[in-house]
């Protein structure tokens, strides 16, 4: 019936606790992951990430305990707060490690020592012995073992590292092999000498165009509402002009071929006819479909371009929707930092354990050692969850926006009201939303790691079958992460849990296919124009800048790099305008689904929107299937057309 519809969908009218089974879940996983980083800051894993440690597990700084079958630990190294390496540039590129022994120092070499008697006057002047523990400052010279218990001479200049108190060494010309394992596009040291002074010379520049790129897609994000329809004819045109060149080229290519091919009479000749004959068919037959495609299509542009101007409305109404990126990198970047961290210090968290060397080495044993893949699980989900979180807080202040009739009577900021609702009712919603994506994205990164591990060592058939499950999975990521979008629209609307919005969701996308293919494709490719227009725009006045710089000719890098950051701040701020979009046709489709503009069913939607469904139910009257509620005139209530 009626009623027990209207009442599914009842906007806003009350608010309920969603999937807390889900945020229990959550929270426990969260407390997991919290106990990961006080067990490797118990183990003292924190203290040997900082302070350092010896290659006889002794940490600088302080007591140490005696390791079982290990000379040389359990020293009181309290004045000797640095870890010196007798030869710091032995790099093991494989395992990305310093193979050297390694020493408690008070104090890093801050000049060159070129023999040992510099090394024994060094240690007697500073009180900084930079040899073995075994051997005296006196015995430097004379013993026969300071070959292989000193460091290796000439001992380059070095200062310890900020936060690290690792001695590195000042001139990193040593840590060219390694620099070129890492940068290996790099091979002239004068042509990254010059890009680096580039970017130097220019960074003012730099920061002033990266401002210009922020500041254009805030501007774009307001206009584009009115220059939607010029984007969509745009398109359109290109779409005809190419399919149509194309088709007229192979035509034209196999008319040149048949009249060759009839002075020469050979069998490569009458192939070559035969294949652009079949791709001229082909590109027509293409064509053709494409013209009755955006035949059928062309009215539903009408309601892309309906919803962008709406979006751009909203933005003035909400204009705390253009910050939300910000916050979601802001927070993003604290728990990567948070992370990476805890990541370090499962580094060195474990039982010291002696090597092959006689060294020790720290090592998780039992079932401890597969907590990084605890915290490798926590890395997705929980970034997931944060980007839940956005997509959450932007539905509910659109749908805010969107279910007020009088737009005046909107609350002082939507944002923030949807925040509240999101941390008083829906987290447990956005928790199994980001699960469901963080279950589709480990096999793919785990089939992803296989691939890159087999390179070359694979067969063709089995690389065909890797590269199709990771495309496999990547399109149903994508599949899933649209769904969960507008399940959680749906969850802001009713306030229902995430399977039951998932669902209903769906319906609604079912019935109106034909419309999210055309605000999917003709609304991405407009947002994709607008992320070009802005990269141009910056890029251009970049050239321009950059031109004026006479001392300075070599400006390929900040060009590039003005580039890549204005790609992805229009990335950014697109996306939540494309987010806006696809929450707006949701609400839109729910508003024409359960009302018809008669008194008692009004229409919630803007009139630029009410145009839209009014053309369409005359355009159809005109047809002959109108009659009824469709042919009804509309009449929304007092403030629904408030702009």
């Amino acid at each position: 019936s009626y009623k027990s519809s209207k009442r599914e969908w009842k906007p806003l009218e009350d608010h309920s606790c969603t999937d807390v089974p889900w945020l229990l879940l959550f929270i426990l996983f969260c407390t997991g992951m919290g106990f990961i980083c006080g067990f490797s800051i118990a183990t003292g894993a924190a203290a040997r990430l900082l302070s350092g440690y010896d290659s006889y597990g002794n940490i600088c700084g302080q007591k140490n305990v005696k390791v079982e079958g290990i000379i040389n630990s359990g020293l009181d190294l309290t004045h000797k707060k640095f870890v010196f390496f007798l030869d710091p540039c032995n790099i093991d590129l494989v395992h990305q490690r310093i193979k050297s022994l390694a020493l408690c120092v008070s104090a890093c070499p801050r000049k060159e020592l070129k023999t040992l008697a510099d090394i024994q006057k060094f240690a007697e002047t500073n009180g900084s012995t930079l040899c073995s523990y075994e051997l005296q400052p006196s015995e430097y010279t004379t013993d026969p073992r300071a070959a292989k218990l000193c460091p290796q001479y000439p001992v380059p200049e070095s200062a310890p590292i900020p936060f690290f108190h690792r001695c590195a060494p000042v001139n990193i010309s040593c840590y060219a092999k390694f620099a070129e394992a890492l940068i290996t596009f790099v091979s002239d040291s004068s042509v990254l000498h010059r890009l680096i002074s580039g970017v130097m010379t220019s960074k003012e520049i730099i920061m002033g165009l990266c401002l210009l790129s922020l500041v254009l897609s805030m501007i774009l994000m307001v206009i584009i509402r009115y220059i939607s329809r010029v984007l969509v004819w745009i398109l359109t045109i290109l779409v005809i002009l190419g399919s149509l060149g194309g088709t007229g080229v192979l035509w034209w290519l196999y008319a040149k071929q048949q009249v060759s091919a009839s002075a020469v009479e050979t069998q490569i000749a009458k192939d070559n006819l035969q294949a652009l004959l079949i791709y001229a068919i082909s590109a027509t037959v293409f064509t053709v479909i494409l013209f009755l495609i955006m035949l059928i299509m062309r009215k539903r542009v009408a309601l892309t371009i309906a919803l962008f101007h709406v979006a751009g409305k909203v933005f003035i109404h909400l204009p705390l929707l253009v910050f939300q990126p910000f916050w979601t990198f802001f927070v993003l970047i604290l728990f990567w930092t948070y992370w990476i961290t805890v990541l370090l210090f499962l580094g060195t968290t474990g039982s010291p354990v002696p090597n092959e060397e006689g060294f020790v080495e720290f090592r998780m044993v039992g079932p401890l050692k597969y907590m990084w893949w605890y915290h490798v699980v926590g890395l997705i989900w929980i970034s997931e969850f944060i980007l839940a979180c956005q997509q959450m807080t932007v539905a509910g202040a659109v749908v805010t926006y969107y279910f007020t009739r009088e737009k005046r009577n909107l609350p002082f900021t939507p944002i923030l009201a949807s925040v509240n609702r999101l941390v008083c009712y829906h987290l447990g919603t956005v928790a199994k939303g980001s699960f469901i994506i963080t279950l589709v994205k480990i096999p793919r990164m785990i089939l992803m790691y296989i691939h890159a591990q087999l390179k070359g060592k694979e067969n063709a058939c089995a690389r065909c079958m890797l590269k199709s499950c990771i495309c496999c999975l990547w399109c149903l990521e994508k599949c899933l992460t649209y769904l969960n979008q507008n399940a959680y629209t749906a969850t802001a609307i009713n306030s229902t849990n995430f399977c039951t919005s998932a669902k209903d969701a769906f319906v609604i996308l079912v019935e109106n296919a034909l419309r999210v293919a055309a605000i999917n494709t003709v609304g991405d490719f407009m947002l994709f124009l607008g992320k070009v227009l802005i990269v141009c725009s910056t890029g251009l006045a970049g050239i321009m800048l950059l031109n004026y710089q006479r001392d300075y000719t070599f400006w390929v890098l900040p060009l590039i790099i003005v580039c890549l950051f204005a790609f992805l701040v229009a990335h950014c701020f697109l996306s939540i305008y494309e987010m806006v979009v696809d929450v707006l046709f949701l609400c839109f489709a729910i508003d024409t689904k359960y009302n018809d503009g008669s008194p008692g069913r009004e229409f919630y939607m803007d009139k630029v929107l009410m145009e839209f469904v009014e053309n369409s139910r005359k355009s159809m009257k005109e047809a002959g299937r109108g009659g009824g509620a469709e042919g009804r005139e509309l009449k929304p209530m007092v403030g629904a057309d408030e702009e």
